[in-house]
């Protein structure tokens, strides 16, 4: 049976990156490089490809998990003998297999199915995917034939005037068939300089006893990253690529350039994405909202018609009709139900607003069951920790609770009951009442007078 698999080199040092994380593990808008290249190549192939691994193999092999077979390259001796190191995999099938970097993370699926489409339709030994970049010095020029074929690449150190000129590098991506790869792996040698084995010596070999096709695809899909200024560029046409969806599915974008949206993320029809905002993992966020500049969604789900400005809201859920903001903070595990108004530094956590109910400004809402229609003043603390466990506030619907009032879990308070200012609550408020536990006030008549006469306090001006 004809099979089509993938390899993935990833053993590099990754030096240039000036990092001690390994460098595939590094992020593209959100996901490692090596998660897009993986999936790219699982999603062309139909099989989970080989990933070779070398340097921070562990994390690499940990992070990936089962979404992959590995092969071990011990030490690093050249791009051939990387894929050496895969033959365990390729032995004893018939097919095609396509390799592939992990640093590459623009490139595409339909892409590498191209290039499997090619070499077999074309009944080719192998394809290069090659590019023309505006500048392509320091790349491996692709040397044609005059039917198209291509006869060998000529690293730039090698080549001569001529063959500088041309524009068309490779990229260093292949399809072979694995029959044709296998006999050239077998015949490679690291009689060179550097003393290494070189997978392009197998594109010269096939060249000589067969035929080798090239597909000329954009330059941004074969960029490969070797530092962050590099890592940084990939970002930004990622970024762009991901907006572009977004755009043509109905969202508005003030400035598509300093919007960020991950992959995966849901927004519907008409929302208004301001500028500076940040849409992160699996979000989803309904239609006609807006969304403005400084706010964070990650993981979290917001529904129709809501307003949020310049807040963060993790793992949270939100209903329809909110507003949420400015400088608001939903911490992991809040529910916000429908028409709910949470105002400027609010903080919620392990918290159930109820419908309707407000929080205008300057309150903890955490470890709370929160009823709907109420009232949460100002300065409202839910004091839910005693240094030791986290203890639960419940609050009725229709409750009204006054300014700088302290809630000490486990305490509930009734429906329709209300606090007064300043107060500490302790236990129960019961359905219908009024809570009151101020301190009583004293007043020293012409006290402060007094004392500024004998200069100890300032003079009023």
């Amino acid at each position: 049976m004809e099979h089509m698999m993938a390899i993935v080199m990833a053993a590099g040092h990754g030096k240039r990156m000036k990092s001690n994380r390994p460098k595939v593990l590094h992020t593209v808008c959100g996901k490692p490089m090596i998660d897009r290249v993986v999936a790219a190549a699982q999603d062309a192939t139909g099989n989970k490809p080989v990933v070779v691994v070398g340097v921070g193999r562990e994390s690499i092999m940990e992070h990936l998990g089962d979404r992959a077979d590995f092969a071990v390259q011990a030490e690093q001796k050249g791009t051939g003998h990387a894929v050496m190191m895969a033959e365990p995999y390729l032995s004893g099938k018939s097919g095609y297999a396509v390799v592939l970097a992990g640093d590459m993370p623009l490139l595409m699926a339909d892409t590498l199915r191209q290039l499997y489409a090619m070499c077999k339709e074309e009944r080719l030994d192998a394809v290069v995917l090659t590019s023309e970049p505006d500048d392509p010095t320091g790349y491996g020029r692709v040397i044609r034939d005059t039917t198209g074929s291509i006869l060998r690449i000529v690293e730039e150190k090698d080549a001569n005037q001529e063959e500088k000129a041309i524009r068309e590098v490779n990229s260093s991506v292949y399809c072979f068939r694995i029959e044709s790869l296998l006999r050239c792996l077998g015949q490679l040698s690291c009689d060179n300089a550097q003393g290494e084995y070189y997978l392009t010596d197998c594109i010269a070999m096939l060249a000589a006893t067969g035929r080798v096709g090239g597909l000329l695809v954009d330059a941004q899909q074969c960029s490969g990253v070797n530092d962050k200024a590099q890592l940084a560029a990939a970002e930004a046409i990622m970024r762009r690529r991901i907006n572009h969806g977004y755009l043509v599915g109905g969202v508005i974008m003030m400035d598509p350039d300093h919007t960020y949206i991950e992959d995966g993320a849901v927004i519907g029809q008409d929302t208004i994405l301001y500028p500076g905002c940040h849409i992160r993992g699996k979000s989803a966020i309904g239609a006609d909202c807006v969304i403005e500049s400084g706010t964070v969604i990650d993981g979290s789900t917001v529904g129709d018609r809501c307003h949020i400005r310049d807040s963060v809201i993790m793992d949270s859920t939100v209903g329809n009709d909110v507003t949420i903001g400015p400088f608001a903070y939903l911490r992991p595990a809040t529910v916000v139900e429908d028409g709910v108004h949470i105002g400027d530094f609010v903080e919620t956590k392990k918290a159930r607003i109820g419908e309707g109910t407000k929080l205008p400004h300057l309150t903890y809402v955490g470890d709370a069951d929160v009823g709907a229609h109420c009232n949460i003043a100002c300065g409202t603390i839910f004091a839910n920790y005693d240094g030791l466990k986290k203890y639960q506030t419940t609050v009725g619907d229709g409750v009204f609770i006054g300014c700088n009032v302290n809630l000490v879990a486990p305490c509930t308070v009734g429906d329709g009951a209300y606090v007064a200012a300043g107060t500490t609550v302790v236990g129960e408020v019961p359905a219908g009442a009024l809570s009151v536990g101020r301190s009583q006030q004293y007043i020293k008549e012409d006290w402060a007078d007094e004392k500024r006469k004998k200069g100890a306090l300032r003079e009023v001006y």
